[in-house]
């Protein structure tokens, strides 16, 4: 693996996790983000990871990274892999090779993913320095102008600095250095959350368009299944670190068996069809991830809960390509 960014190709599947966990260390407790988190992605796909806040969403996607925070989070089993390279035991050279060139990422804020001291188009045209250190300024300030336009930014803008656009304008620089070296992952964390609804639609429109363009398969990270509806192929469900539910669009929006977890979520969104006095939110508290319960982790706040939730934690139950992670489902094979 001397080279990285000539990777193994070829692979249907381009990123596979299994069993990862991955614990947080601090002074108070040891917080175990991931439990024996499993995902995989086509090439070309789009992925909708859903949900709550502390799920584990984006601990996966800065562990696929290696960006997880120095002395205090480490994975202590299981696996990554990237197109046949094994992302845990890759060097730091090979990973600084990988990312921005062949696995990029959208973070969460836009306000604080930009040094405000450097120029919008410094900041995207470091990116081409790093990792194309070969092509010519020429080429790179051409391309520079292409991502830019293809964002919607005039290139005449480049020379301004992160204070000068709106939230919405930031984000869509942050989304043109993420793309301007057309990567073949994007993980994007909850990109349109600081931004209001108009503004949300258009980033995402923008996102669907150039992931067209380049093909790249995606990961959107979000707690919105609306959006998750409306951009992705793929769906799934995250709680307490691990996956619970997965499948396409289709099996979990047809509703016609879910984790209870996501019809909770489910019914947390209002409905235009029925008349309610008020939403039927999920009860309790998602569980506490330095002190996890013994058996399956949904199970305290689980209308549904039996004596053996409680001790025995369920496998994941496939009928198709839909698989969820529940004892009710227990006639299903089991994966």
């Amino acid at each position: 693996m001397d080279n990285v960014l000539q990777s193994a190709g070829g692979h249907e599947t381009l990123l596979e996790i299994h069993d990862l966990h991955v614990e947080y260390d601090t002074d108070d407790a040891v917080v175990h983000a991931l439990n024996g988190f499993d995902l995989t992605l086509r090439r070309g796909e789009k992925l909708g990871l859903v949900g709550e806040t502390g799920a584990g969403k984006t601990t996966m996607a800065l562990s696929v990274l290696r960006l997880l925070p120095p002395r205090v989070g480490k994975i202590t089993q299981g696996s990554v892999t990237y197109d046949g390279i094994d992302i845990l035991n890759a060097s730091p050279k090979e990973m600084l090779a990988l990312r921005g060139a062949k696995i990029s990422m959208i973070f969460q804020d836009p306000m604080t993913s930009l040094n405000p001291v450097i120029t919008v188009g410094d900041q995207i045209l470091e990116v081409l320095k790093l990792h194309f250190p070969d092509m010519r300024r020429e080429d790179r300030d051409a391309k520079v102008d292409e991502i830019m336009k293809l964002v919607g930014i005039p290139p005449s803008r480049k020379g301004e600095y992160p204070h000068q656009f709106s939230g919405g304008m930031k984000q869509r620089i942050v989304i043109a250095m993420a793309l301007v070296s057309e990567p073949e992952l994007l993980l994007a964390d909850e990109p349109t959350t600081a931004l209001d609804v108009t503004i949300q639609a258009q980033i995402l429109e923008l996102m669907k368009q150039l992931k067209e363009k380049f093909n790249s398969a995606m990961v959107l990270i979000t707690h919105d299944l609306g959006v998750v509806a409306e951009f992705c192929d793929t769906v799934a469900i995250v709680y307490a670190g691990e996956v619970i539910e997965q499948g396409s669009v289709e099996d979990i929006y047809a509703r016609k068996n879910n984790h209870p977890y996501t019809s909770g979520l489910f019914n947390c969104i209002p409905d235009l069809h029925t008349t309610a006095d008020r939403l039927e939110p999920i009860p309790g508290f998602m569980a506490d991830p330095t002190d996890l319960p013994q058996g399956c982790s949904f199970a305290p706040r689980c209308p549904h809960c039996t004596e053996r939730c409680l001790n025995e934690s369920p496998n994941m139950y496939l009928r198709g390509s839909h698989g969820i992670k529940c004892h009710r489902f227990s006639g299903e094979e089991a994966e």
